[in-house]
């Protein structure tokens, strides 16, 4: 597929500039299949841009088939305000179905190999907002040359994650040039299901021995994905 960043100001509720960044992901079978779709401002919330972002799906299904992209610009650029208004309201609405459903539903996991850390203070620090940002729990797990991202939560927001881990400058190469994840491997992303315990924050996690990495994974009801997984990357 093919990935790319669109930049739009637009006219808030106060007439005040927005600067929105978008990011468009097109699977190799756009349009028949929806874009995935990243909502991120320094002028919004967190929580906004996620409305944003959920209002541009909606629109995205009424195009599906068709080329969709410029739409959706202009109709978000026509619609922000009203979007903007109505978040706290859809918020709530959000929270009181959350409260009525079970958890399980919704609920998704991923677990990340990254090859290699060059500049691991500043990865670090970015993968610890992104999770942040996007209300996922897990962890970030250092064994010898090891390193995991195991990730749970909301489906849209751990595929939003994936776009930012794909696309963005979180690294430096070997000169000290910042570039992209390009040795990054997708282990396994699937449905929580009720053996598997929810971590309750993301943490980083530095481990000595085997015994000490599988005994997370075991604690989170997790022993199937490690053996499966795991091992081959120790030999």
């Amino acid at each position: 597929g093919i990935t790319f960043r669109i930049q739009i100001n637009v006219k808030e509720l106060l007439d005040t500039d927005v600067l929105l960044k978008l990011l468009f992901h097109l699977p190799v079978n756009y349009p028949s299949t929806l874009p995935d779709i990243a909502v991120s401002s320094d002028q919004l919330t967190r929580a906004q841009c996620i409305d944003i972002r959920d209002k541009l799906f909606e629109q995205a299904k009424k195009h599906l088939s068709e080329p969709m992209v410029h739409d959706l610009i202009l109709w978000i650029q026509e619609h922000l305000k009203y979007v903007i208004k109505q978040s706290a309201t859809v918020c709530n609405e959000k929270t009181t179905l959350s409260k009525g459903r079970s958890m399980e539903d919704s609920i998704w996991m991923l677990l990340l190999h990254l090859d290699h850390m060059r500049a691991k203070a500043k990865y670090v620090k970015t993968v610890e907002k992104w999770a942040l940002d996007l209300r996922l729990t897990g962890r970030l797990m250092f064994m010898g040359k090891i390193i995991l991202i195991l990730l749970q939560g909301d489906r849209s927001n751990i595929k939003e994650y994936l776009i930012l881990q794909k696309t963005s400058k979180i690294d430096v190469d070997s000169s000290g040039k910042k570039c992209k994840e390009k040795m990054m491997s997708v282990l396994c992303e699937t449905k929580v299901q009720t053996q598997h315990k929810r971590f309750q924050t993301f943490e980083v996690k530095e481990y000595s021995t085997r015994d000490e990495l599988q005994k997370e994974f075991e604690t989170a009801g997790l022993k199937t994905l490690f053996s499966e997984f795991v091992p081959p990357l120790l030999k």
